[in-house]
């Protein structure tokens, strides 16, 4: 057996080990969030990591749907990838407009939990695979529940809770319609937009998707 072929028996062995831990285990942390900590000790700033992880029972429904209106419509109906969106987001990023992504959640929980930041064809191939693992082995409550939990939400905050302590100070399972939106109206730039100053650009997203909550109706699970 060649080099090349245990190592990647090996990689395959570890990462679905990997993955199928993390189905009963949550996620101690993340790359993302190591790499903003260093970032900051950096620039001189004090470390922040403020997380806390909540159940998927014990997440407001509102912020479910939230997130799954703001981000991903048909993450109950496809199996990792959103055909439609990435074929959009292509056209788009080919004639030169601003970059868009057209990841859904669970390619978002992938990149999040397993991997580092960053557009490289190697890191879009690994996400690519991770999916996959997650979309096998995890239920479609495992993936939204880890990704409300440890998805960037601000400057050194991750998940749901945190960001419902920290811009309405109450536990995300209390979380308002309109406070759920606004928070996931934040998600492709939560560094630079915040729930507690939003752009009008920032109050339209949230009506989009409090429109969307209304179309999308309960989440069946």
């Amino acid at each position: 057996m060649s080099v090349v072929t245990r190592v990647f028996l090996w990689f395959l062995m570890v990462s679905v080990l990997w993955v199928l831990i993390y189905r009963f285990v949550n996620p101690p942390i993340t790359l993302l969030m190591v790499l903003r900590n260093i970032e900051l000790t950096t620039d001189g700033k004090p470390a922040k990591m403020e997380k806390e992880w909540v159940d998927f029972e014990d997440i407001s429904d509102n912020m479910k749907r939230a997130a799954v209106s703001a981000e991903d419509q048909l993450f109950l109906k496809h199996i990792g990838f959103d055909v439609k969106a990435i074929e959009k987001a292509f056209q788009t990023n080919k004639k030169g407009k601003k970059i868009k992504g057209g990841s859904t959640i669970s390619q978002q929980t992938a990149k999040n939990v397993f991997l580092w930041p960053g557009r490289s064809w190697l890191r879009k191939g690994f996400e690519a695979y991770f999916t996959l693992l997650i979309e096998m082995l995890w239920s479609k409550e495992r993936i939204l529940e880890v990704y409300l939990n440890v998805i960037e939400m601000g400057d050194g905050i991750y998940g749901a809770e945190a960001a419902a302590q920290a811009y309405f100070g109450k536990s995300c399972t209390k979380l308002s319609r309109s406070q759920a939106a606004l928070i996931a109206a934040c998600f492709p730039n939560p560094r630079r937009w915040t729930p507690v100053r939003p752009t009008q650009y920032i109050k339209h997203r949230q009506y989009l998707i409090l429109k969307n909550m209304r179309r999308l109706g309960p989440l069946d699970f």
